[in-house]
């Protein structure tokens, strides 16, 4: 579990600076639906829970990887926000496209 969430806010990172992400739960259902989203990353600590509680169903539904993390302070922090964000989806993986497959396939 440890592993998967480093990997998580590493592809996060890696997608910021090299590819493209979206930050929010509305942008994150925007990218899902259009079909551009590659890997989606939750926050756990989310309140209330509701506003993320869609997301990895759409997921599942679009095909696309849905990773939980515990804290939206440090998803924020990987997506170079100075606050925290309940969600992130990479839409271009850039260098993070590797970490993404490793991902995928633990899931």
């Amino acid at each position: 579990m440890a592993e998967n969430t480093e990997k998580a806010y590493e592809a996060v990172e890696l997608a910021k600076r090299t590819g493209k992400i979206r930050k929010g739960s509305n942008e994150v259902t925007k990218a899902l639906e259009k079909g551009k989203a590659k890997l989606v990353v939750i926050a756990k600590d989310i309140s209330p829970p509701e506003i993320t509680m869609h997301i990895p169903l759409l997921s599942k539904e679009k095909g696309v990887t849905c990773i939980t993390v515990p804290s939206k302070e440090e998803l924020g922090a990987a997506a170079g926000l100075g606050v925290g964000t309940a969600a992130v989806v990479i839409i271009q993986e850039g260098d993070s496209k590797k970490v993404i497959a490793e991902l995928a396939k633990d899931q």
